[in-house]
């Protein structure tokens, strides 16, 4: 079960959730959201630990920004927001980018607008849809994955809090790598809550303990 804590922005926070090890921290850039991360020293996702990985998150954001954003931090995994579309990801992806795609999801699941990323993206991402493209705090229907018919990996997003685990273990389909967590795990926008964060890993990593290791979706044979 992959976890990434997304929507970082305070240096001493930043480093006590990396102390935790998550396998991804996102990082947003976006001018609409209150965790916007514009003006974030470099140096911050540059002293990483290693097995934490830093994700890059826009809305919308142009090819060019995006490889601005790859010189200045070093992205090299990106997660779209916005419409971007499946020639867009694929053109990232031949770039030597590692490409998650957002899916806004209400009140059903209409596979026929995600199946054109099929191959186009290494891994989706099923959020709850709103007007601010994420961190709404709220959840979709679950069960809506249950009918989920493609190949690709997937994580879960939207609305997760400290009180999940046992959901999050009941919902898991194939196909289902991990979970995005954010607004409900916060003290204050960009502020995670890390007594909050222990618990939810460290519960969770415990239905991991009997797993093979496997290879990491950004590790491409």
């Amino acid at each position: 079960m992959m976890i990434k804590v997304c929507g970082n922005r305070y240096p001493d926070n930043i480093h006590d959730v990396a102390a935790l090890t998550p396998m991804l921290m996102g990082f947003i850039f976006h001018d609409g959201s209150p965790r916007n991360a514009d003006d974030i020293d470099p140096k911050e996702i540059a002293e990483l630990p290693p097995f934490v990985r830093p994700v890059c998150v826009t809305v919308n954001a142009t090819e060019e920004r995006l490889c601005e954003l790859e010189q200045r931090y070093g992205f090299r995994i990106l997660q779209l927001h916005g419409q971007e579309s499946p020639e867009m990801c694929a053109r990232l992806r031949s770039q030597g980018f590692v490409v998650i795609k957002a899916i806004g999801m209400s009140h059903d699941a209409d596979w026929a607008t995600v199946a054109p990323y099929e191959g186009k993206v290494d891994m989706l991402l099923f959020d709850t849809a709103c007007k601010s493209h994420g961190g709404s705090g709220r959840q979709f229907d679950w069960s809506l994955l249950s009918s989920y018919p493609l190949s690709t990996p997937y994580m879960l997003s939207g609305g997760i809090g400290p009180e999940d685990v046992d959901r999050i273990i009941a919902a898991m389909r194939p196909g289902m790598a991990g979970v995005d967590i954010n607004s409900r795990f916060e003290n204050a926008p960009g502020r995670k809550d890390i007594g909050l964060l222990t618990r939810f890993i460290y519960e969770l990593r415990k239905y991991n303990e009997d797993e093979s290791p496997r290879q990491p979706f950004w590790e491409k044979a």
